[in-house]
């Protein structure tokens, strides 16, 4: 559950807000005449944030390449008719082997 203050409120909890975050693992809430302005995360969970923010972009670029997709979507038609290829033959194939 994420813990909200006002910021006259924070102005008080600001000293102890990291070993707060880091024991709680939950984003504070600063609110200014009852809105919130703005969230306060440690560094490791923005940084994941970030990391899962960009995986999302990456996988809506994939999403809106037709090309890509219908190359997606034939290899997941192949491998339920089962019409797969083992690793070391693909690798001799494409002579990586």
């Amino acid at each position: 559950m994420t813990r909200t203050y006002s910021i006259s409120e924070i102005r008080e909890e600001i000293t102890r807000l990291p070993e707060q975050l880091e024991r709680e693992q939950q984003p504070v809430t600063v609110t200014r005449r009852g809105q919130p302005v703005m969230t306060i995360l440690t560094t490791r969970q923005y940084q994941e944030l970030l990391e899962k923010i960009e995986a999302l972009q990456e996988t809506l670029e994939i999403i809106q390449d037709e090309e890509m997709m219908a190359a997606f979507r034939e290899g997941v038609k192949a491998l339920q008719e089962g019409k797969t290829v083992a690793w070391d033959d693909a690798k001799r194939e494409l002579g990586l082997a």
